[in-house]
């Protein structure tokens, strides 16, 4: 399941964090990447462990506490702390698969990428190319969001940025261990969410309401992985 997830970020949080990036130290993203990704990665990145990733990844995980879309989509388990990239002068990263397995840095604690993400800095108009394009077995699906939005898609994809030829082109990407490993599990559940959502909106007494929202929490029973 892709899903957009709308201004998970204010316009002001999004001016703060573009702020802080324009005096970051970036360094070249093919560091971080894998023998195959590497010939396919031109990028710049924030390190791991630099202050500034660490206090604007604290900002965004804060945020995505709050944010009762991003749980309902991706029932977090646990999610790895943001990481910064920045596309320029024809950066691109070509077609690749993520990790399965990440590291959270100074823990013994691991992260199955379930779900990948990516959080925009910048409006589309700030920047020519640069889609994120992923692709599944409908095809291939082109996203270029506003300032402060997220997608989510799943972490098995495969997936590239274009190359970024005016402007540039900010973001922060991470992965999330959902509850429910199997995406057409959790497609099924957000389905069911919503609609018990719109129902509790237009028919709070309805008696259907509690049963459905009895089979949701059963279903999550059945397929959580703890």
């Amino acid at each position: 399941m892709m899903l957009t997830i709308p201004d998970v970020l204010s316009a002001a949080q999004v001016q703060q964090c573009r702020q802080i990036l324009a005096q970051a130290n970036w360094t070249d993203g093919r560091s971080t990447a894998g023998h195959v990704a590497v010939h396919a990665k031109d990028n710049l990145q924030l390190s791991l462990d630099d202050p500034i990733a660490q206090k604007l990844g604290g900002l965004i995980l804060d945020a995505l506490s709050k944010n009762q879309r991003f749980i309902s989509a991706t029932l977090p388990l646990r999610v790895l702390p943001p990481r910064f990239n920045r596309y320029s002068g024809g950066g691109h990263y070509g077609n690749h698969i993520d990790n399965a397995i990440f590291g959270i840095p100074g823990t013994p604690q691991r992260v199955r990428s379930d779900i990948s993400a990516t959080l925009f800095f910048n409006d589309p108009d700030d920047y020519d190319g640069g889609e994120l394009t992923i692709e599944d077995s409908y095809g291939a699906h082109t996203v270029k969001l506003p300032a402060g939005h997220l997608v989510v898609y799943p972490g098995a994809s495969l997936h590239r940025v274009t190359p970024v030829t005016r402007g540039e082109r900010l973001a922060a990407f991470f992965w999330i261990q959902s509850l429910v490993r199997e995406d057409n599990r959790r497609s099924i559940l957000w389905e069911l969410d919503t609609a018990i959502q719109r129902i509790g909106q237009d028919r709070a007494d309805s008696p259907a309401l509690p049963q459905l929202t009895g089979v949701y929490h059963n279903l999550i029973r059945e397929w959580s992985d703890t």
